[in-house]
């Protein structure tokens, strides 16, 4: 039987091909991209230097002797591999569950390609199952959830968590989110939310998707 597990595996061992020999990679957060770091130290490719989304991937980075910069150091990012909490078929994506949404939104934003990684169970119709997370400035917390409430969602603050900005996570449950970009635009206006995981204006450009039957390659 083929499991969740073994799905990562095989998505995080066909990202290798898109990286860049000798070039900076860039690289997000998650039980998935775990493994493609694994995958990566395995293959011995040729990546001496790497941008981090977050605190735990860059612990992982440099325990296999890859160098992980300061994104303000980079000129250019070719690519950037990262995993997805959900994504539907525009290739729009909610990401956060790892409370690293807004450093994977920078590099996403600088990196010229954004290839995803995940088993199929994240390929969804309408995105919002997941709870989308929000970060959040402390001092904004309860108006950041009172305006979210107005929108539809229930906010739950994700107590005891702490992102890599020292900001909170408020996750929003119960939307349905059939205008990701407009949603996400809506909810960054938000005085007191540093951003919110809906990659949408900026969405993956290749995926690649787990299943049972092997590893599909899917463009935008």
């Amino acid at each position: 039987m083929v499991t969740q597990d073994d799905l990562k595996r095989r998505v995080a061992q066909s990202a290798l091909r898109f990286v860049l020999p000798g070039r900076v990679l860039g690289v997000g957060t998650g039980s998935t991209v775990d493994l493609f770091i694994d995958a990566l130290a395995a293959a011995k490719l040729d990546v001496k230097q790497a941008v981090s989304s977050s605190g735990r991937s860059t612990a992982k980075l440099a325990a296999i002797g890859i160098e992980v910069l300061d994104l303000n150091d980079v000129e250019s990012l070719p690519v950037y591999v990262d995993g997805a909490d959900e994504i539907d078929a525009g290739f729009h994506m909610i990401k956060g569950g790892g409370a690293a949404l807004t450093r994977e939104k920078i590099i996403a934003a600088v990196a010229q390609s954004f290839v995803c990684i995940a088993d199929a169970s994240k390929r969804v119709e309408v995105l919002g199952r997941f709870p989308l997370p929000v970060e959040v400035v402390p001092m904004a917390r309860s108006h950041v959830a009172r305006e979210l409430a107005k929108l539809g969602g229930r906010p739950v603050w994700r107590e005891g968590v702490l992102t890599d900005n020292g900001n909170l996570i408020l996750d929003v449950h119960g939307l349905a989110i059939t205008d990701p970009v407009a949603t996400e635009s809506r909810i960054n206006q938000i005085v007191g939310v540093v951003t919110n995981g809906l990659f949408a204006a900026r969405g993956a450009d290749v995926l690649l998707l787990g299943g049972a039957d092997g590893v599909r390659e899917l463009r935008r």
